[in-house]
């Protein structure tokens, strides 16, 4: 298929005249093959229009990542000095040359651009499917998601002319397969344009807020211990009250009306506020029904007025909004005006990084973590078989956003006395981004104990996910008026966001800066003993037992689970010994 688009592109040149060196294309891009859930129905309708998404090469992304952890890790002289909108921004805008050669390329074309991100990293353009053959020496195809029966429209590689390749990062989604999500209980799924599969949706815990590289040691967490009672029904069914207990987390409510949380959600996903309602109703009394509400902002042709709810959604706010009291809350609904490739979650984080007041893409994460924004994801549901139980999978699989080494990963655990991993808590190592040097210590250690155990079915030097985790099995949740127990990661992402956020409050109230990206400090010895070493389980795939817990980090609950108080105070520390 991708030879045919090649030789067509041969023949068009040949019939304009020999192309110069600066035309010449070389490829950008390449699959090796169709990613399994999917199969090839034939070439695309050469009349049918494209929206692609093209990353511009932006000007200094090493410079924001040194800013990044300049800000995040404890010692740093400008530890949680975090970077103002138009400092982070400056770190991704295009050079002038990168600019105007790719719009130059496209002016050539006949293609008119529209910016997609503040920065002018990310632009789109609306091209038919023959022109874009053309133009990116390929054929494009039409599959079709086998499960679900879902067509798109994509290629395996694709080329750019000499004259803008080294300007343009990646052209998105060409060469992205997204798995369909139903709206039901479920797993968001979501692939960066460079790497191999997917994952969840994420919770951002933002605040209003420049650069050396960062440095980390070995994490040692202390043993799980349940500090509160706990009643014994948390053992099959999840509520506010369980989770306050297991985790020390407060129910006083927040004061310093600077700490918000914002709930990020896919395509179609929307939460009614009266189930919030009936979840306060029945699980948290004690919140007045004045702090019971969430805001609502648009993407896409999104919706405030929400007819039903989706589990996931429904989830999401109802245990932020039970856990984080008081906490402002902002639930972020995408229309079906999307078509970036990623049911619109990359237009949610460019509208984000475009707010003056925050709430390529994980260099976007960066941009967050900068300004002084927590982005956590559920690190996915299919043990090491990603997302969801990949089919056929030989090899680990990896997921996205969790291996962005700029984004916090939260896994999932069950019970207490004691907390166990579940088995479907994904984790692994990217084979796409290196090991960032604030896990080094952590996961090395973890490897030597590893042995040889799945040698080879994993990238052993990638950034290795997850960080954290919190429980993830039996989440009581309203549902159009009905209660259903709920399960995976996407539980425990929000239960941290709403630590994180009221540890925020807490510190706003004491005139501190917010914690931000919480990576570095995580595995820094500042955190030592605030995090419950989860020691049991593993998360089973590809037909293997997967990873085993064990003392310390471990690729299925990270460095373990949270406890606030502990978590509080270490974080204060950390601020006053810098």
């Amino acid at each position: 298929m991708v030879a045919a688009g090649l030789l067509f592109f041969a023949l068009f040149s040949v019939a304009l005249g020999r192309p110069t060196a600066r035309d010449e294309l070389h490829v950008h891009e390449r699959r090796s093959d169709v990613p399994s859930g999917f199969k090839y129905l034939g070439k695309a309708d050469p009349n049918a229009l494209l929206s692609l998404r093209i990353a511009v090469a932006q000007g200094d992304p090493a410079g924001l990542e040194a800013a990044l952890y300049d800000v995040s890790t404890p010692g740093s002289k400008n530890y949680r000095q975090h970077l103002s909108k138009a400092e982070a921004q400056a770190f991704v805008t295009p050079k002038p040359d990168s600019t105007n050669a790719v719009k130059t390329w496209l002016s050539r074309n006949n293609i008119t651009t529209t910016a997609t991100s503040a920065a002018g990293d990310w632009i789109t353009v609306q091209i038919p499917v023959a022109k874009a053959n053309a133009m990116l020496g390929t054929q494009f195809g039409e599959y079709a998601h086998e499960e679900t029966s879902t067509k798109v429209t994509r290629t395996l590689s694709y080329s750019l002319p000499a004259s803008v390749k080294e300007h343009i990062d990646v052209i998105h989604p060409a060469t992205s397969f997204i798995e369909p999500r139903s709206l039901s209980p479920a797993v968001h799924a979501f692939r960066h344009p460079r790497a191999a599969k997917g994952s969840r949706k994420g919770v951002h815990s933002t605040a209003k807020s420049t650069k050396a590289s960062a440095t980390s040691t070995s994490q040692k967490s202390s043993p799980t211990a349940v500090a509160a009672a706990v009643d014994d029904s948390c053992k099959t069914q999840i509520t506010p009250k369980c989770l306050q207990s297991i985790y020390n987390i407060p129910s006083a409510p927040a004061s310093s009306n600077r700490s918000n949380l914002f709930v990020a959600s896919f395509a179609g996903e929307s939460a009614e506020p009266s189930d919030l309602k009936a979840f306060l109703g029945e699980f948290r009394q004690d919140i007045k029904a004045a702090s019971s509400n969430f805001a609502v902002k648009t993407i896409d042709g999104g919706t405030v007025n929400f007819v039903g709810g989706t589990t996931e959604a429904s989830l999401d706010i109802q245990y932020t909004a039970g856990l984080a009291t008081n906490i402002p809350t902002t639930f972020v609904s995408v229309g079906p005006n999307n078509t970036d490739g990623a049911a619109g979650f990359l237009d949610i984080i460019n509208n984000l990084l475009a707010q003056d007041e925050v709430p390529n893409l994980c260099n976007a994460y960066a941009q967050l973590g900068a300004r002084g924004t927590t982005v956590l994801f559920g690190a996915g549901d299919g043990g090491v078989s990603g997302i969801q139980s990949t089919p056929g999978c030989t090899t680990f699989v990896p997921t996205f956003p969790s291996t962005c080494p700029f984004v916090t990963s939260v896994g999932g655990t069950t019970g207490f006395s004691p907390e166990v991993a579940v088995s479907f808590s994904s984790g692994s190592f990217s084979n796409i981004f290196p090991r960032p040097s604030y896990q080094a210590d952590a996961v090395s250690g973890y490897l030597k104990g590893l042995g040889n155990t799945s040698a080879g079915l994993f990238n052993a030097s990638g950034r290795a996910f997850p960080d954290i985790a919190a429980q993830a099995q039996g989440f009581q949740v309203f549902v159009n008026g009905q209660v259903k127990p709920v399960a995976g990661t996407s539980a425990a992402s929000p239960t941290v966001a709403s630590v994180v956020a009221l540890i925020n409050d807490a510190i706003f109230k004491e005139g501190g800066r917010p914690v931000g990206f919480l990576n570095p400090f995580l595995y820094s010895t500042d955190a030592v003993g605030t995090l419950n070493d989860i020691t049991q389980g593993s998360n089973s795939g590809c037909g293997t037992d997967g990873f085993p817990a064990t003392d310390g980090w471990d690729p299925v609950t990270g460095l373990g689970t949270p406890d606030f108080r502990k978590l509080l105070s270490a974080i204060k520390n950390s601020a006053t010994t810098t």
